[in-house]
């Protein structure tokens, strides 16, 4: 009887196991249908990203805002300029922004502070390097 008992504890471990990863794969899928919907809705397409969802959203939202501001040719600094004041401030120094339709970088970023992407004609590289205090001695 003993034995049964804890049979049917590892059966309804098991099955709650099993639940909670179903349970985390249904989230999963949610989160990135709603991902390329806000994609769809900004008309952003991420070249590449080692950003965390919340923050690229910050970016896309943004500079959606900013250019739907300046109706007509895209204001690149504006643009550039923008999403580096709200990322510093949101999300502390040192972050940077290129803002353009053709240009070429390699860049060393902090982890997770990384994403490549279009939204309308215009490509945006936005950034977070590490800051270190200099030592004055």
């Amino acid at each position: 009887m003993r034995e049964r008992e804890r049979n049917m504890e590892g059966v309804e471990m098991e099955l709650e196991r099993r639940s909670k990863f179903l349970n985390s794969l249904i989230q999963q899928k949610k989160k990135a249908k709603e991902q390329q919907d806000l994609k769809e809705e900004f008309n952003v397409r991420v070249r590449a990203s080692d950003m965390p969802l919340p923050v690229q959203n910050r970016a896309f939202s943004l500079s959606r805002e900013i250019l739907n501001a300046t109706p007509g040719k895209a204001d690149n600094k504006r643009l550039a300029l923008a999403l580096k004041k709200d990322f510093d401030s949101a999300y502390g120094p040192a972050w940077h922004c290129i803002v353009g339709t053709s240009f070429g970088s390699y860049v060393t970023h902090s982890i997770g502070g990384f994403i490549y992407f279009q939204i309308d004609k215009v490509y945006v590289l936005l950034f977070k390097t590490a800051v270190e205090p200099l030592d004055h001695q």
